[in-house]
Order: structure tokens, then sequence, then C-alpha cells
């Protein structure tokens, strides 16, 4: 019996996958990242057994996704256009890598997941995986099977029997990590329905988010985030904490008309309460540290990261080559942010680092100027010199 290894989530498309797969004489061994998923792992293992698994291998992941692929991305100051924190995006390599190993450790020359026909989540997955493992056999179902809505998956779920928690009433496509939630489908497909309350997880209404301010105070330490109000934290718990602070202020929502890397134009919506709170505290340190070509330059660079991420890239040269220009940016980017925090708005209250480019005795209107006047005339004849036309 051929053998192949699934990404499997737990939820409709991947549980369905199992089932089909097994339809078809496989061997399905699953594989499943805790990057911080709706379901724990004694869940994911009781479903997927319960359809058909043979094994599961389950691996917590949320170290490694948040020092290796949250943290650069976060450097970065990756956002795809303007509204996505890539929450799914950076999880799909960092799955594909943990997938390929799996593949090899089972002796299995096919890997198969669960993404849809006309997803990204499909480009990422599989140009992940044959970078790193050109010689494996890709199984999309989602693409040959007669399955054609997710109403019709879960009719088929049903009908064998599968454990789903998804529903005609409530079929959203859900995929949670600490990073962020992504929620698609449904009735959000309608451009003229405003997302229920029920879509959303982490964040409160703004209208039961408190009226009174909180303040918190992120320390960095070379632009990593490594204390909260003055307290030590590693990267997983502090993101844990943060989602919790900003999602009781509403903090994090994102609604998007998204361009996909196939070309559809689609609607997601997004919760990302500490990805967004730590981003701002973040520009606001590099803000204060950079020098204005620097700041200039790695706007440009933010936008082609993003980019690279999206259309999943990750593993490419250039990806590579940006993450050490990155790295450099971020050698004198220590010091506090102090953020307020109100009905779903982050506002900066403080800021401060040992390496400061801001001079308050040059900023200054006050008695204590030591600005030079007298270099402004020569300054502006020198700039002004290309544009006269003389």
């Amino acid at each position: 019996m051929k053998k192949v290894v699934l990404a499997y989530s737990g939820g409709l498309d991947t549980s369905c996958c199992l089932s089909w797969l097994k339809d078809r004489g496989f061997e399905v061994v699953c594989f499943s990242a805790n990057l911080g998923s709706e379901f724990s792992p004694s869940d994911l293992k009781k479903r997927a057994l319960k359809s058909g698994a043979s094994k599961i291998y389950i691996k917590d992941l949320r170290k490694e996704f948040a020092d290796d692929y949250i943290l650069p991305c976060l450097k970065a100051q990756a956002v795809y256009q303007g509204k996505y924190v890539l929450s799914t995006a950076l999880g799909r390599p960092l799955i594909a890598k943990h997938l390929v190993d799996v593949a090899r450790k089972e002796k299995s020359s096919y890997i198969a997941h669960g993404c849809s026909a006309k997803g990204n989540d499909q480009v990422r997955f599989e140009v992940s995986s044959k970078i790193l493992n050109p010689e494996l056999n890709i199984i999309a179902p989602l693409r040959e099977w007669s399955l054609s809505s997710r109403e019709s998956e879960i009719d088929y779920a049903k009908k064998k029997k599968i454990p789903i928690k998804t529903t005609r009433i409530k079929p959203y496509s859900i995929d949670q990590n600490i990073w962020g939630v992504s929620i698609e489908a449904g009735r959000l497909e309608d451009l003229d329905n405003e997302p229920k309350e029920d879509v959303f997880s982490l964040t409160r209404s703004l209208d039961k988010a408190p009226g009174k301010p909180q303040y918190i105070t992120i320390g960095f330490n070379k632009g990593k985030p490594v204390s909260l109000d003055s307290k030590p934290f590693d990267l997983v718990t502090l993101i844990e904490v943060l989602n919790k602070i900003g999602g009781k202020h509403s903090i994090g929502r994102t609604d998007l008309i998204e361009d996909r890397t196939v070309g559809i134009k689609s609607r997601e919506v997004y919760e990302a309460p500490a990805a967004w709170i730590l981003y701002a505290a973040h520009r606001e340190l590099e803000s204060l540290v950079l020098d204005k070509k620097t700041l200039y330059f790695k706007e440009l660079l933010s936008l082609e990261y993003a980019q690279l991420v999206y259309q999943g890239l990750w593993f490419s040269p250039l990806k590579k080559a940006l993450d050490s220009l990155v790295d450099m940016t971020q050698q004198k980017l220590s010091g506090k942010i102090t953020l307020k925090l109100c009905k779903a708005n982050i506002i900066v209250a403080k800021r401060s680092s040992p390496n400061s480019l801001y001079k308050k005795e040059l900023a200054t209107y006050g008695e204590k100027d030591k600005f030079d006047r007298n270099l402004a005339k020569g300054f502006i004849d020198v700039f002004s010199m290309p544009y006269l036309g003389k």
C-alpha cells in the first residue's frame, strides 16, 4: 500500500482529504503542527485516528514559529497590502519543512495538503516542499475531487461520519495560530455583509471594549521584543499575553479585499491583536533610531519582503539575502516604547532608546535651541540648484 503524509489541521478540508486519500488506496500518516491552532493536540489525534489515519505526528512548533518566522517578518515590518500581517502565510513554509521531514522519516514519496484549488496556500506548501525536496510527489485532493463547495464537503463529511465542527450555518474557513486568525468564505463572500461577531474569536466588539485606556511598555533588544512593562518574556508568551490585552481593547481586526497569488481578488477578515501592537511599537523604535535613508529604503524592502512571504518564497535566495540586510538595520534597535490602547486605537505615548537620533536641543523651538540657523540659507540654495533651470 502506498503511503502519503498529509498536512492535517483537523478542519473540514483536511478531514475530508484524509478519507478521500484512504478511498484511493493510500495509507495516510498525518502531520499536525501546533502553531497555536483552535484544536488541542488530543483533539487532533482523536479526530485523525477516528477519520482513518494510521498514525499522526503532532509537533509543538510555536517557539520555532515565533523565533524563526514571526520575528524576521516583524523586523522587516512586512505587511501585505497594508492590512495583512501574514499570519497564515508565515506558518505554511514551517509546516512544509516538517512535512518533508516526516515524509523522509516514514520513507514516503508522497505528501498531500488540503488547500483550495484557487487559494494561496497551495502555492506556499508546494513551492516550499519542492525547494526542500524536489523528488516528492504532491497530491492536492481539492484540485481533483468532485466536491465543488464547502456545503458539498459538509455533506460528504456527514456521509462518511467524519468528525467536523463546520456547519452550514457557520461555514467559515478559519486558520488560527499565535500570530493571528484568518477567516474567509460563507456570508463574507458577499461584500454587502459586515462581519458578524461570530466571526471573531480573539477580539471583543468595539462596543464591549473598555472605555478606559491601558498603557503598556514594550522593550526591545536589537529589534526583538523582550519585555512587557519591564518584565522579561519569551516571544511566544509575549505574543499570547498581547493577544489577550489587545483583544480586550478590540485591536487587530482588518477586512481586506486581497489580491491572491493566483490572480483572484478575495475578501479576507483577519484578527491579529499582538501582531499590530508589536508592529506599532517596533515601527516607532525604528523611527527613533534609524537614519533617514535607511528608513526610506526599509519601506521598499518591507513591501518586497511581504510579497515574498505571501507568495510562498520563504526559502528563496532573495528572501535570505533580505534577512541579512534587515538584521543589519536592527543592531542598534534597542529601547522601550509605551503605547496607549483604547477602543481599537494604538497610540504612541513614550519613546526611549540609548541609540536615539532625536536631539531635543536641535528640535526645540525654545530657549535651549542649539541649531545654527545661519546654515539654513546655504542648505536651501544648494538643495534647490537642480530645479532652477539656469
